[in-house]
């Protein structure tokens, strides 16, 4: 049995979707007590030998890792992880190079097996007894008059529960934001990107990893990518993402490897020549999709979207699962403010949280050029090389975008906002040509200015405001 805080035994909510985000958000009502149905469309994949569906590697970073400690399972799920330091570049030379997330040890992103994560906190789901699990339970309907929810189960047969409330957390394909959009005015965006992805395996060699494996491993080639992240038992996920027309033009063996030849040399004898040709032939690629809603509340307070439900996005900053994780502790932030009270704490998250989730969005959108085109170029590295060096300096006045994204709680929308205040402030650098002597400039201006500045009483008062949401 789980340990809780305070207790509502007489609230019920339902959560709809048993991945990743439905059960860790399950465990947190639970926490407080509050009974919890969390239903899942899929047979309990703890039971499975193969799971259909994405399972691109998740990076675990420190707004999850928050959200995991709050149900007291960072640790267990840090073990089953690998730490990932900086990426790692493969040019077409087959040259490498080392390219760090942060400035501090701790700045590293944890790779995980969305399975091994999910079927970890299944079983964390399990310890509460406030928790009943319904697999292959298919949410049909919503009455708001008698706060009933109506499901389908593995026999075809309706089955009705009553509850106080009702989660949506189930992905981006949601049933329960498609009958919210049946009785409510929602505003609703879907994007699919031109770029769709295909999953390969790297497998050990010798009983060992045969790349360094505390790195993202990334093949950027402007337009599409390769990325490989490491797992416990040695191997690598490994993706490429690609434009559907080139997909479509790889329709014979010979075409494939001299693709491969040309963008990924080293990446043939790493996946093995005869995988690669059955893994691709094999699969089909699968499209990348952005969505975003609003409001992510219903009219009366009894619905909430909540994870890809209210805010899908493309994996390339890897926020999706975090930013998923992040809302059960932003939600957890209003039901505590409102002594529990359902629909004015889901009124109170949507305000907060909508335009934190749009922004994060936005920047995954970003990410993908980043990832796939500006590393290859020196303008990135200079532009790190000034990040990081006025990180040191004033640390309290300056923090990289990917720093604030990735290893802080600062609020998405805030990140942007900061990063859009340094960009003015680096037109000036920029005049210089990211030359020398306008890094040397802007050192001597966060030492002699900014950093004395920083120690006046009127900034000390402001100061501590801004390093609170770190």
């Amino acid at each position: 049995m789980a340990n809780t805080t305070e207790s509502h035994p007489n609230k019920t909510i339902a959560v709809v979707g048993g991945g990743l985000g439905g059960a860790l958000c399950a465990c947190f009502f639970a926490k407080h007590g509050i009974n919890v149905h969390l239903f899942e469309l899929r047979p309990d994949i703890r039971n499975q030998k193969v799971v259909k569906g994405r399972s691109i590697n998740m990076a675990l970073s420190r707004r999850g890792r928050d959200a995991l400690a709050y149900i007291n399972c960072e640790d267990v799920i840090v073990r089953n992880g690998i730490p990932m330091r900086a990426r790692m570049l493969h040019d077409l030379k087959c040259h490498t190079a080392a390219v760090p997330y942060g400035t501090k040890p701790e700045h590293e992103i944890i790779s995980i097996d969305r399975r091994i994560l999910n079927e970890l906190l299944l079983d964390e789901a399990c310890k509460y007894p406030e928790i009943k699990i319904h697999f292959q339970h298919k949410f049909v309907s919503w009455n708001p008059e008698n706060k009933i929810a109506t499901f389908q189960n593995k026999s075809g047969e309706n089955v009705d529960f009553e509850v106080d409330a009702l989660i949506g957390y189930d992905g981006c394909h949601s049933a329960v934001r498609a009958a919210m959009m049946k009785t409510d005015s929602v505003n609703f965006s879907q994007e699919f990107v031109e770029s769709h992805y295909m999953e390969f395996c790297i497998p050990p060699k010798n009983g060992e990893f045969v790349m360094e494996k505390n790195y993202l491993h990334i093949w950027p080639r402007h337009d599409f990518m390769l990325i490989a992240l490491p797992n416990q038992d040695k191997s690598f996920t490994t993706t490429l993402f690609l434009p559907l027309n080139i997909f479509q033009t790889l329709t014979t063996t010979d075409e494939l490897l001299a693709f491969f030849q040309k963008y990924f040399p080293d990446a043939i004898s790493f996946i093995g020549q005869e995988d690669l040709i059955e893994t691709f032939f094999s699969s089909k690629p699968l499209p990348l999709v952005s969505i975003k809603c609003s409001p992510h509340v219903s009219t009366n307070g009894d619905i909430l979207l909540m994870g890809d439900a209210a805010h899908s996005m493309v994996p390339f900053y890897a926020q999706g699962m975090n930013s998923a994780f992040e809302d059960a502790l932003v939600l957890f932030d209003k039901l505590k403010q409102n002594n529990f009270q359902f629909s004015t704490a889901f009124f109170d998250y949507n305000k907060t949280r909508i335009h934190d989730v749009h922004a994060i969005v936005d920047l995954s959108m970003y990410n993908y050029r980043e990832m796939s085109h500006l590393v290859t170029q020196t303008s990135f590295y200079w532009r790190k090389k000034v990040d990081n060096c006025l990180y040191r300096l004033i640390p309290n006045w300056w923090v990289p975008l990917y720093t604030m994204v990735t290893f802080t709680r600062i609020p998405y929308k805030q990140c942007l906002a900061l990063r859009q205040r340094q960009d003015q402030v680096l037109k000036l650098f920029r005049l210089t040509g990211y030359s020398v002597a306008g890094l040397y400039l802007l050192q001597k201006l966060a030492t002699f200015v900014i950093k004395p500045l920083a120690k006046t009483p009127i900034v000390q008062n402001i100061l501590p405001r801004f390093a609170a949401t770190k």
